[in-house]
């Protein structure tokens, strides 16, 4: 009696724990039941990936949906549709809304919005705000919470954490890893003076500099050491930081961004103006080449698309009143693979940084990898195609992207979520049926 499935995924390339492989993925009761010849298998559906290459999902640990207090930029709805739409199956969404998700109601109402309205996985980060660390360790616990968010700079309202006994306060209370946005305030405060209006937003790298990333990357570092708390610094840009974060693996893991990668300064200024404006800022060649070089060796543990959304409007304003953030969720996958078609780095590296590297990092649960009982979260993505990234193609509610009119070799054509065809060539299978996910050091014994 032959077997009976809920979904075949039929002769992709799929990417294994074992190598490459071209095979076929039985799946039954949203987990990866079988891998290997299913030609004969009873399927209530079955899904051609015959031509393609079949990945575990990609998972996006740093984004900001907006919601609740700045929909006008994002929500959950459109954040997440964004996300399918460019082949990521899951996320983990920031902090730093209004009001911030500094406790356990805030956290508890992010959670009920996203039901029924996500069309992806997810996992909400809770902030620090310096005055909350006697509850972090319980809401870090919490389910459908990836962890704690500390800013060290760039952050308004509550959410900054500037000083070294505020951040050891932090660091002592909880134990799961502590995601860091590492710039240094008092010398951001100390540099905003050099701002001249008039020069525009090239200056951001001369404001934000590489040393202000520098200094507060080996604050968090000694703190870290101290503490013995395990630490995620986010967003690395400078060459600096690399052989710092080298040296210290044993507390601290590493992410940088696919804009990081991909645009240089003053280039990028001088083309998108305050569309090329983020924190940290997008930095010269030599920076972008230091990135590069320590990926290839190893340093960067993730990759993540500070997907951080802000209207055109709000990006018109004249440098510096205009706002820092740019989108990113759903072109990660075809920027990324363009890079792989360039021989930057390999596909199973690109897995490694998307999938893999999420699961070993965070401890997710069920996911990261196409193996037997893990979740059927799969992006299924055509290597050879080229296709031109447009603006009309972005879902954000903010409807634009810094690589538009870019021309990129690779594209996610199939987006499934624990069995559920949730994209396939571009159109959405609803409705949305996102779920938290979960965590091994915070499941119940």
């Amino acid at each position: 009696m032959s077997e009976s499935f809920d979904l075949v995924v039929e002769g992709g390339v799929c990417l294994t724990p074992a190598g490459r492989a071209e095979t076929d993925i039985g799946v039954r009761g949203g987990r990866i039941a079988a891998i290997g010849d299913l030609r004969s298998a009873k399927a209530a559906a079955r899904l051609s990936a015959r031509g393609l290459h079949v990945l575990p999902g990609v998972i996006d640990t740093q984004v900001h949906f907006r919601e609740p207090g700045l929909e006008h930029k994002e929500d959950l709805e459109t954040g997440t549709r964004a996300a399918v739409l460019g082949g990521v199956t899951g996320v983990f969404e920031m902090p730093n809304t209004n009001p911030p998700t500094a406790d356990a109601a805030a956290l508890a109402d992010k959670l009920r919005r996203a039901r029924g309205r996500a069309w992806c996985d997810h996992a909400f980060y809770v902030g620090a705000t310096g005055d909350n660390s006697g509850i972090l360790a319980e809401l870090e616990q919490r389910p459908g919470c990836c962890g704690v968010k500390m800013f060290m700079g760039a952050s308004t309202g509550s959410l900054l954490v500037a000083d070294d006994e505020r951040v050891e306060v932090v660091l002592r209370a909880g134990r799961r890893r502590v995601a860091i946005h590492a710039e240094d305030e008092p010398r951001m405060q100390e540099r905003r003076a050099l701002i001249k209006p008039e020069a525009g937003p090239a200056q951001h790298p001369v404001w934000r500099d590489a040393e202000s990333a520098v200094r507060a990357t080996r604050r968090a570092l000694a703190l870290a050491r101290k503490t013995r708390r395990p630490v995620h610094i986010l967003h690395v840009t400078s060459a600096d930081e690399m052989p710092l974060l080298a040296e210290h693996k044993e507390v601290a893991t590493v992410e940088v961004t696919p804009q990081h990668l991909t645009l240089v300064a003053p280039e990028c200024y001088e083309r998108l103006g305050t569309l090329a404006q983020m924190n940290p800022p997008i930095r010269d060649a030599n920076h972008r080449e230091a990135l590069w070089r320590a990926l290839v060796g190893g340093v960067v543990d993730v990759i993540g698309s500070d997907h951080a959304p802000h209207t055109r409007e709000e990006k018109a304003r004249a440098y510096p009143a205009s706002p820092s953030g740019m989108t990113g969720v759903q072109t990660l996958v075809p920027i990324m693979l363009d890079h792989v078609a360039a021989g930057r780095l390999t596909l199973e590296r690109f897995v490694d940084l998307t999938s893999a590297g999420p699961q070993r990092v965070f401890n997710i649960a069920g996911k990261g990898r196409i193996a037997l009982g893990y979740d059927a979260d799969l992006t299924i993505v055509d290597l050879k195609a080229r296709q031109r990234i447009e603006n009309s193609w972005i879902a954000s509610r903010c409807g634009w992207t810094p690589f538009e009119g870019m021309t990129v070799t690779g594209w996610p054509r199939a987006t499934v979520i624990r069995g559920r065809i949730v994209m396939r060539d571009g159109e959405l299978g609803g409705p949305p049926a996102g779920e938290p996910m979960r965590f091994v050091d915070t499941l119940s014994p």
